[in-house]
């Protein structure tokens, strides 16, 4: 069974031969205890290619010292050396509580031992006038070995602090400033698998000029695709920029949301799962709106398997949501309205929706078919199949997608307004809610290139979102609310309350929709179109 805990260290250079300056004199420390050497052994793991490095990711199998066993530690803020640990017992083989949390990284490659750390460990604890640990501060001498890819060693001395469970982090400020005095300063290396990576990777040879000038010449033209990326990348190396490179990037960092959101997901973190889907929906429907940029052809059948994997993970979290808004509404009223065992009913109804849906979520994140999606984000991004329009400047390519995203908006906003109320205006409000989540979706996607305009552009399209998000979960609601009736008349129990609360939701409904036309009058304006240019 792995544990966590919330890892936030600062590493220093020092000599071979160097001691930590007294820090007794740091303001909040009462007294450093000496825990005497601790001798380290950790054999740190990963794919051949280096594929967990590569995203700061560590996994090792550590003996001796306090927390003997194997270690994941997944970056939560690299800057300020922050970084979520994960704890497994001791074992010969990666535990699978630990190998599932890589998988999104690792995929179908082998995880082996890559670098082995031995370390003497000189340690001591800084604790407060209550005995209370505040910090950890060491100093290692480090012998790195290499255990693949070569067979290169190095050695060093480094200096660590590592802040106490729940400390507060301006306390390694502090601790610092001391340091700083006795002119020992930050490392540059962000870990020391890192470090022994860099110092014991086999050198490359260098390229022969006869080989060099044969791989820059081969002779052959690119494509139409490969022309235009040829011309983006031109642009991109003058610092001009291009629609196409915005794209790409913005792309990019969807890519790399969803992979590492993979893990929080398999932990079952809070809003983890919606931050995922988040990020398949503005993938596709960045696919969607930049059709002149990206070829449809390659891209459509992309942003139907993230449709399938948002769908997927959509099923616990939809069920989350309605449950809770039927909670506050259930907590909202008075006792005298509450008639028959309605807290019980909505519980029996809610974990009957939601039986497997935790196992069934991690069996969609270890599907082949899933995997295949991420490695097809991969190759779509290493090839992008660029259009003509992806080489032109952003500030021209960019508004004509974000305008047109905004007049399906338009004519779908028009058409529910136009129908009566009832449930074609309804389903109406729904495909225009979708429409006005791409619109602002293909607003903030532009806001690096385009600035100011795209991004009030955005906020105005997630005013019109939220209101139309909102009548949309009152229709949804009031379909569960019926079923939850009859659940209740079935059972010989009285739907008075589950009726009252169908009405409350249906007067939210409509209140959405006397909101509407006011709020897509501002949203709709000239101004707000005309200052993206295009």
């Amino acid at each position: 069974m792995a544990d966590t805990k919330r890892e936030i260290e600062r590493k220093y250079d020092v000599t071979t031969d160097a001691t930590l300056p007294d820090l007794s004199g740091v303001a909040g420390v009462a007294q450093v205890v000496d825990r005497g050497v601790a001798e380290l052994d950790a054999v740190y793991w990963d794919t051949p290619d280096q594929r967990l490095a590569a995203a700061a990711i560590t996994l090792r199998r550590r003996t001796g010292g306090a927390d003997a066993g194997w270690h994941l530690k997944l970056p939560v803020s690299l800057a300020d050396g922050v970084r979520e640990e994960i704890h497994a017992p001791l074992s010969d083989a990666v535990p699978r509580s630990l190998s599932g949390l890589v998988r999104s990284r690792v995929r179908g490659a082998e995880l082996v031992p890559v670098i082995r750390l031995l370390s003497a460990r000189n340690l001591c604890h800084l604790v407060d006038a209550d005995g209370a640990l505040l910090a950890e501060a060491s100093v290692d001498q480090v012998r790195a070995e290499r255990l693949s890819g070569g067979t290169g060693t190095a050695a060093w001395a480094e200096a660590e602090v590592e802040l106490a469970d729940g400390g507060d982090p301006a306390f390694l400020d502090k601790v610092e400033k001391k340091l700083k005095k006795a002119g020992v300063r930050r490392s540059d290396a962000p870990s020391k698998l890192a470090r022994a990576l860099a110092e014991t990777a086999p050198r490359k040879p260098a390229v022969e000029p006869a080989a060099a000038e044969t791989a820059a010449g081969s002779g052959r033209k690119p494509g139409k695709s490969g022309a235009v990326a040829e011309a983006v990348h031109t642009a991109v190396g003058e610092g001009t920029g291009t629609a196409g490179d915005h794209v790409l990037a913005y792309l990019r960092a969807q890519r790399d949301a969803l992979v590492s959101l993979d893990p929080a997901v398999r932990r079952d973190l809070p809003d983890s799962v919606h931050q995922m889907r988040v990020a398949t929906r503005r993938m596709r429907s960045a696919f969607a709106s930049y059709r002149k940029i990206l070829d449809r052809t390659v891209t459509d059948p992309v942003g139907d398997e993230l449709k399938w994997l948002a769908g997927e993970l959509g099923v616990d979290r939809d069920q989350e949501v309605l449950a809770e808004r039927l909670t506050t509404r259930i907590t909202g009223l008075p006792r005298t309205l509450l008639l028959g065992p309605v807290r019980g009913r909505l519980r029996i109804w809610s974990v009957a929706r939601r039986a497997g849906s935790r196992r069934r979520t991690v069996a969609v994140l270890d599907s082949r078919r899933y995997f295949a999606l991420l490695d097809t984000l991969d190759a779509l991004l290493a090839a992008p199949p660029l259009r003509p329009a992806a080489a032109k400047p952003p500030g021209k390519a960019l508004p004509k997608a974000v305008l047109k995203d905004y007049r399906r908006l338009a004519t779908r906003v028009e058409h529910a307004l136009s129908l009566p109320p009832g449930p074609a205006r309804d389903v109406a409000l729904h495909e225009a809610r979708k429409a006005a989540k791409r619109a602002r979706y293909a607003g903030e996607s532009a806001v690096p290139a385009l600035g100011g305009p795209a991004k009030r552009f955005a906020k105005r399209m997630k005013s019109v979102q939220g209101v139309l998000g909102d009548h949309q979960d009152s229709v949804v609601a009031r379909e569960a609310l019926r079923a939850l009736a009859v659940q209740a008349n079935l059972a010989g129990e009285s739907a008075f309350t589950w009726g009252l609360l169908y009405g409350q939701e249906e007067a939210a409904g409509a209140d959405r929709e006397r909101e509407l036309p006011q709020v897509w009058e501002e949203v709709s304006r000239p101004k707000l179109r005309a200052a993206l240019g295009g």
